[in-house]
């Protein structure tokens, strides 16, 4: 049974930080593909990062030198550190795993990002 809980979100002004974690449970491997994504009102559920084998990652344009998306396999986490937070990046951000031929999504973390 595979499980991710995102957490770490909040309020925060234009230009500050937050954390986000994703605790997953299951029989994950380690070279398991695993994003964030990011969500707003009226608008699709886009990539934000992603990680897979070796620690590989990738960053869209719009959060490139900013944000940083790690994993901890040994702690079960996957994190997304985001620095200088803009207004734009307000949305329910959510984590997502392939595991057994399959995505697997969490329920989603709130970040607001006031001007």
């Amino acid at each position: 049974q595979v499980q991710l809980v995102e957490s770490g979100g909040g309020l925060v002004q234009a230009g500050g930080f937050l954390r986000l974690s994703c605790a997953f449970s299951g029989s994950i491997p380690s070279s398991a593909y695993m994003a964030w994504y990011r969500q707003t009102p009226g608008k699709q559920r886009d990539v934000v990062a992603s990680i897979t084998s070796g620690d590989r990652t990738m960053h869209v344009d719009s959060v490139k030198g900013r944000f940083t998306i790690s994993r901890d396999n040994a702690k079960n986490t996957m994190y997304l550190q985001m620095d200088s937070l803009k207004p734009e990046d307000t949305a329910v951000y959510y984590c997502s795993v392939e595991a057994f031929g399959r995505y697997y999504w969490g329920k989603g973390t709130l970040v607001n990002v006031s001007s």
